[in-house]
């Protein structure tokens, strides 16, 4: 048998998540996806399968303003990116998906400059 790895374990975690939230037109589910260099952020339907609004730290704007995008700074940039693009399209409230990843350090700061941009979860 083989030995579940730190990934394994994650995805375990974010099934385990997935199975009770889920994005509705009204209230879209926004997931976060962070890597050792980068930190990304989708508001998504889950109903249609589309994604609302989206950013990252590979974003031209968001990259200019911070060159390392694996930082809490990074994540700050991030979060109030997607929350704008949201609120444009008239989205202000989410369900919060941490993607199996602890609510802690750069997904906290994403979710807490979200806050303070203006989306309700």
């Amino acid at each position: 048998m083989a030995k579940a790895t730190r990934k394994d374990k994650r995805l375990a975690r974010h099934a385990r998540v997935r199975k009770h939230i889920s994005g509705t037109p009204e209230k879209p589910r926004l997931c976060v996806f962070k890597s050792s260099k980068n930190i990304y952020a989708q508001v998504i339907d889950d109903t249609t399968g589309n994604t609302l609004a989206a950013a990252s730290t590979l974003d031209k704007d968001i990259k200019a303003k911070t060159p390392n995008g694996g930082n809490k700074e990074a994540a700050k940039f991030v979060g109030e990116s997607v929350a704008k693009k949201a609120i444009d399209k008239g989205i202000s409230e989410v369900a919060f998906d941490r993607g199996g990843f602890l609510f802690h350090g750069r997904v906290k700061e994403l979710a807490d400059s979200a806050r303070e941009a203006g989306l309700k979860f």
